[in-house]
């Protein structure tokens, strides 16, 4: 069993945190670190779907399929199962901190915090057209620092 788990959430689970899940997994696979990663959005109207197929065709330009991945809404067991759960933005962030059970271990933060941009969000790209790119390079730089951190003892 690994030490650390890692939920990424956003809002509906079909472009940022499908990114982030992806990208740190590459990046956990690379420094060798054991921990089970997931994705969720706070809120459930995509719940079963499949990523936005911007968010799958940059993940694939990047060496990753996520045509896999299926969208899926945040439970109150994940304050539990998951060390550390990175909301996209503040108010994905806001809406988790109601969420938790009260005493739950979990350790929330924002994404962008674990690449030098604390209180950044990464911008949802959802209605932004082609800014997947961006999204990706985002999510991959924290992804990275997270990865990193919890290498190195804990973040």
């Amino acid at each position: 069993m690994s030490k650390f788990s890692v939920l990424f959430v956003c809002l509906g689970n079909i472009c940022r945190s499908p990114l982030a899940e992806a990208a740190f997994r590459l990046e956990a696979e690379r420094l060798g670190l054991a921990v089970e990663v997931d994705s969720a959005g706070t809120g459930g109207w995509h719940q079963g779907d499949p990523p936005d197929p911007r968010a799958r065709a940059v993940a694939r330009r990047n060496g990753v399929d996520i045509g896999g991945y299926r969208a899926r809404q945040v439970r109150e067991d994940d304050f539990v199962r998951f060390t550390h759960i990175v909301a996209m933005d503040g108010d994905n962030l806001a809406n988790l901190e109601r969420l938790r059970p009260p005493g739950a271990p979990a350790e929330l933060s924002l994404m962008l915090a674990h690449a030098g941009r604390p209180g950044a969000p990464v911008e949802d790209p959802y209605y932004g057209g082609d800014d997947f790119g961006v999204t990706w390079a985002d999510v991959h730089a924290a992804a990275r620092g997270l990865a990193q951190a919890l290498r190195d003892g804990g973040a």
